[in-house]
């Protein structure tokens, strides 16, 4: 099997504003065609998906970006993690394979309150929805609600046959005294366990960036560094 890559042009980071980005991108005309299986196979080396378009960081003077996965059959929750899980008790978790009508407002809400600095503000559901879309894999929608029915969080994720890899997840910003963020990892991890996954990909990690420095906290976790998998087996202290 060959795969053919190309090379973008270089671009301002969206995580450190003093780099410059560059990625490198799978071509493929459908021989061979992408499927779960491949694309899970590109994740062992890096590589992420945005809607059809699998790629990788090809930074030249940056290696910030690093793979991070968690080690789902060996993950045991901390107590401050625990209790994390119990402020959360009363969701409801459901899978489903489209959005629901009531995603769009959830979404809008999360982006304006949370994320107005970010790339998707200002919120465009339909350009989001496209992003998380697959043509030769079936997206997954995990939500929990509360005991009205109300809609909480939505993590958009990817199953694949042997682990499952988080895209992004967006809650209600007034439940944020509950953790939301971190109660979708520890709930996804449990999915992964159920499901006999080996892991649970949780994007790049860029200690630099302290946005993304929340993924650490789950171990233990392996990082691609230089191509390896290097393996972090310290639990957190609380």
């Amino acid at each position: 099997m060959t795969l053919q890559f190309g090379v973008t042009r270089e671009s301002q980071c969206g995580y450190l504003s003093q780099q410059q980005e560059r990625l490198l991108v799978t071509v493929t005309d459908g021989n061979p065609p992408m499927t779960a299986e491949l694309y899970e196979h590109l994740l062992e080396h890096g590589f992420r998906r945005s809607h059809n378009d699998v790629y990788r960081p090809y930074c030249r003077l940056c290696q910030a970006c690093q793979s991070l996965r968690v080690l789902a059959p060996e993950f045991s929750p901390s107590r401050s993690q625990r209790r994390v899980i119990n402020k959360n008790a009363d969701l409801t978790q459901c899978i489903v394979t489209k959005p629901q009508p009531d995603y769009d407002q959830l979404f809008c809400r999360f982006i304006e309150l949370r994320h107005k600095d970010g790339a998707m503000y200002p919120p465009d559901p339909d350009s989001f929805w496209h992003w998380c879309d697959c043509d030769w894999m079936q997206t997954q929608f995990v939500e929990w609600r509360d005991p009205s029915d109300k809609l909480i969080m939505v993590s958009v994720i990817d199953t694949l046959p042997n682990a499952l890899s988080a895209m992004y997840t967006f809650f209600e910003p007034d439940h944020d005294k509950c953790s939301p963020g971190t109660f979708s990892i520890l709930a996804l991890i449990e999915l992964c366990q159920q499901q006999n996954k080996d892991y649970l990909y949780l994007g790049y990690q860029i200690d630099a960036c302290n946005k993304m420095n929340y993924k650490a906290k789950f171990t233990p976790n392996e990082r691609l560094i230089g191509n390896q998998w290097k393996k972090a087996v310290k639990s957190p202290t609380l």
